[in-house]
This record gives C-alpha cells, structure tokens and sequence, in this order.
C-alpha cells in the first residue's frame, strides 16, 4: 500500500439506488417514450449512429427501424445489457431529467457518505451497466441535488462485462492505482467476485428487500455507513 487514499468504484442499482427506481421508473419511462424519441431524432447523427451499432449487433444492417424499435423494446423488457440500448436510453431519460420529470433515486445515506469519503482524499467511480451519459444523469438530478463533482469518472459495459475479472483490472489501471488499493461496491455477488479476482478489496451491499447473502463469503454491509473503506 501507498499512504494514498484508496480508490471506491460504485456500482448503482441495489448499491447506491434502489433496484426498483430502475425496474419501475426508468425502464418504463424509456419504453414509453422510446417510439416517439426514435421517430422524432432518428436522422440525428446520435440517434443514428446508435441505430446503426443495433442493427450491427443483430447483423442485419437493413433491418427496418420500425422492427428495430420492436427490439429495442424487447431488450428493455429482458434486461438486455445492449450497449446500443443503454445509449438509446440515456439519450431518453437526458429528456426526461431535464424536463423534470424524473429525479435520480438515492438511498438516504448515499449523498452524505459519498461526500464524506470524497472529503477525506477518497477518488470516487462508478462502474454501471448503464450508460456513462445514464450514470451522469442520475448523479446530476438527485433529491440532493448535483452529486457529480463528486466522482473522478465513470465505467460502463464499454468497458466490458461486470463478470470478467479483466474489467475491473481495465479500471484499476483507468483510474491510475494497484487494483488492492481500489474498493469495489456491489450487490451482485458475480460481480464482487470478478472484481476480488481482479485484485481489489469488496463490500456486497445488502439493501431492504434484497437477498441477504447469508452464506457469502464477502464483506456484507447494509449501509455505507458500516464500513470504513480505508480498513477493508
């Protein structure tokens, strides 16, 4: 260990937001919208280009795009952790923040903590499926306001699968650190796995209504209150 602060690399859903916010807020928020959004900027060079990278990733790049925002909202439905989707919906919720009519979820500890730890000479990450441009939103219209000067940067699946071990190796060296001097905060215990394959030091977070991980093998905490990172 270096006397530097340690690195803390956030996961979002069932971490430091509510699993449900996104099940029951912004999935159906995106699909509502999403045939009105597709229609209206799809000759837009953004809306485009993500059309285009779908359509690659189905391999079949003539696919009509009423078809494809079949697709698109067939992946909301199943989850699919799409690039292209995240990036179409990030676009849609963008919208939907600015306009105010969605506000980011947060547990009721997150906004303090995070800025406690950044206080105290920790860099913050986030490391979602979601979008970059879907992280940012979240953090920048919270009920507490504007939390991203918080944070240092932000991963998506870009980066690569939350799973492989070889994504959070990406990050530790992303973020300039020896992975044992990066702290990854999750609640999906395949990813707290991956990210201890990695090298670095894990907490699985345990909210109200998840499953409690009774058998894990892993630091549990319910809060972040609980834990200090700097003592993992």
């Amino acid at each position: 260990m270096t006397g530097l602060k340690r690195a803390i690399v956030t996961d979002i859903e069932g971490t430091t937001s509510a699993i449900s916010f996104v099940k029951d807020v912004l999935f159906p928020f995106a699909a509502q919208h999403l045939p009105s959004f597709v229609a209206e900027h799809a000759s837009s060079a953004e809306v485009s280009a993500v059309l285009k990278s779908a359509r690659d990733h189905l391999g079949n790049p003539n696919l009509p795009t009423d078809e494809l925002v079949k697709t698109f909202l067939q992946w909301i439905a199943e989850d699919k952790k799409v690039t292209a989707l995240k990036t179409l919906q990030g676009m849609i919720w963008k919208s939907g923040y600015e306009r105010g009519e969605l506000k980011g979820h947060l547990y009721p500890e997150v906004a303090q903590v995070l800025a406690t730890w950044k206080a105290g000479g920790h860099a913050l990450y986030v490391f979602s499926s979601g979008s970059i441009a879907a992280q940012r939103l979240l953090f920048a219209h919270t009920e507490y306001g504007d939390l991203t000067p918080l944070f240092s940067g932000y991963f998506d699946t870009t980066t690569g699968s939350k799973l492989n071990a070889s994504s959070y190796t990406s990050i530790a060296q992303a973020v300039g650190r020896p992975p044992d001097e990066v702290v990854f905060l999750s609640d999906h215990e395949g990813e707290i796995a991956a990210a201890q394959e990695a090298g670095m030091r894990v907490v699985c977070l345990v909210r109200e209504g998840q499953n409690t991980h009774q058998n894990s093998p892993y630091l549990r905490a319910t809060s972040f209150r609980e834990f200090d990172p700097q003592a993992i």
